[in-house]
């Protein structure tokens, strides 16, 4: 197997397992003390960093998992429960704090984004993109707030089905929603053009 492609497998599969991470968590309980599976976590962590060193767009989202994993160390060393639980939190206030700091430093996370795509976006577009940032912003750190609401819940099935399962379905619909209101701008900017 080529070294790329054995790359981008093994890519594959810590990216599969960081989103499945709250039912390895929740199942692997089952099997394993929490140690354990926070020593899998510190794995996890650490090859996210290190597959996370490619472009600069990875570059900027390796520095979150960067930034969630030391946090999660900590955390996992004073109790490995709290440091398994707490991963998502993490993840979520790291991202929220990516998308704080690109407001403060711009151009937005979400601006970047869309020049990825359009190189040459009309200078309409922008505070759209800042808007939508902001969005995205509010939304880890509400994110953040309930996956901690599940952690300190001391009910690990509520936690799992947030943090595996609906966190998912509400980031997928603000996704879609955001697309469906970015269709609707671009329509009226085009025909404010037009006039």
């Amino acid at each position: 197997m080529p070294s790329s492609l054995r790359g981008r497998s093994l890519y594959l599969i810590v990216a599969l397992a960081s989103i499945a991470y709250p039912f390895l968590v929740y199942f692997g309980l089952r099997i394993v003390s929490p140690a354990v599976l926070a020593g899998g976590l510190v794995v996890l962590l650490g090859a996210r960093v290190l597959f996370d060193r490619g472009d600069d767009a990875r570059r900027r989202l390796g520095s979150v998992f960067f930034i969630a994993a030391i946090a999660a160390l900590i955390l996992v060393a004073l109790s490995p429960l709290a440091g398994l639980e707490s991963y998502p939190i993490l993840v979520s206030l790291a991202l929220a704090g990516l998308f704080a700091y690109s407001l403060w430093r711009p151009p937005p996370v979400i601006e970047r984004i869309a020049r990825i795509s359009h190189p040459d976006l009309p200078p309409a577009a922008v505070p759209y993109l800042r808007k939508v940032t902001l969005v995205w912003l509010g939304f880890f750190l509400a994110n953040a707030a309930v996956s901690a609401a599940t952690a300190v819940s001391g009910n690990m099935e509520l936690w799992m089905l947030y943090n595996g399962f609906i966190s998912y379905i509400l980031m997928g619909t603000l996704f879609v929603a955001e697309l469906v209101v970015r269709q609707r701008v671009r329509r009226s900017h085009g025909r404010a053009g037009e006039a």
